[in-house]
C-alpha cells in the first residue's frame, strides 16, 4: 500500500514517515500544499495523510479540490484544529476521518487500515480466499491455519492483489505499492516476487493476462 503523507512539521512527520515504512507501506512524504498537490495529480496513492494548516496551500483547500476532480482517495485529517466546528468542516469537505493531533501512532495506523478496508468494500479487518487468510493489521497470512513466511513485499503484492480481487493489475501498478518515489524501482521486481508468491501459495493463486498485468480472480 502506498501513502501520501503532507505535514510541514519536519520531526512529527520524519516519525510518521519511518512508522508507516515500519508497518510496510510504501510512503511518500511532502512538506507543503503545492508539493502535495503535484504528488496527488501525477502518482497513485492508495490513501492520503493530511495536515491543514501548511505552507504554501492550505490543507483543506487542498482536499475540496481533490473532491471536486471526483477522486475518491482516502483522506484521514491530521491536524491540531481541535474543535468541533473543525472536525465538521473538514469531514463535510471530503475527509473520510480526522485525528486530532497529539496522536498515538498505533490510532494512526488502525485508522489507516480501516479507511483500506471501506475503501475495499470489505467490513471485516482480514481478507479471505478460498483457505487463505491474510492479517492487514498483524502483517501475517495464513493458508489452511498454516502460517505462510513473506518478505514484506511479496505481502504488499498479494495484500494488493486481493483487495483488487477480480481486476487486472499493471506491473507498474504494482510496482507502486512497493516503492515510494525517492527509491529506485528494479526492473524486475515484481515478477520475482509473483514467482515467489506461486512457489509459496500455488500457481493457480496469480492469474498473468498477457500484456497487461497480474490478478487474482474471484471465486
Amino acid at each position: 500500500m502506498r501513502v501520501l503523507l503532507i505535514e510541514d512539521d519536519t520531526l512529527l512527520g520524519d516519525g510518521i514517515r519511518v512508522g508507516l515504512m515500519q508497518a510496510h507501506y510504501a510512503i511518500d512524504w511532502v512538506t507543503n500544499g503545492e508539493a502535495g498537490e503535484l504528488f496527488l495529480k501525477t502518482e497513485h496513492y492508495d490513501a492520503l495523510i493530511l495536515d491543514l494548516t501548511l505552507p504554501k496551500k492550505d490543507g483543506l483547500v487542498l482536499l475540496k479540490e481533490l473532491r471536486a476532480r471526483k477522486e475518491t482517495l482516502p483522506v484521514l485529517i491530521l491536524t491540531a484544529r481541535d474543535t468541533t466546528q473543525d472536525k465538521v468542516m473538514g469531514l463535510d469537505s471530503g475527509a473520510d476521518d480526522y485525528l486530532v493531533k497529539p496522536f498515538d501512532l498505533d490510532e494512526l495506523l488502525a485508522r489507516l487500515r480501516a479507511l483500506l478496508r471501506r475503501r475495499g468494500g470489505r467490513a471485516t479487518p482480514c481478507i479471505e480466499y478460498g483457505t487463505l487468510r491474510l492479517d492487514p493489521a498483524a502483517h501475517t497470512i495464513t493458508s489452511e491455519g498454516q502460517l505462510v513466511i513473506l518478505s514484506p513485499r511479496e505481502f504488499a503484492i498479494l495484500q494488493t492483489l486481493l483487495e483488487n480481487m477480480g481486476r487486472v493489475l499493471s506491473r507498474s501498478r504494482l510496482e507502486e505499492c512497493l516503492y515510494s518515489g525517492n527509491e529506485m524501482v528494479e526492473s524486475n521486481a515484481v515478477e520475482v516476487h509473483i514467482h515467489h508468491l506461486r512457489k509459496k501459495l500455488g500457481k493457480e493463486l496469480i492469474s498473468t493476462v498477457r500484456g497487461v498485468g497480474y490478478m487474482v480472480p474471484k471465486r
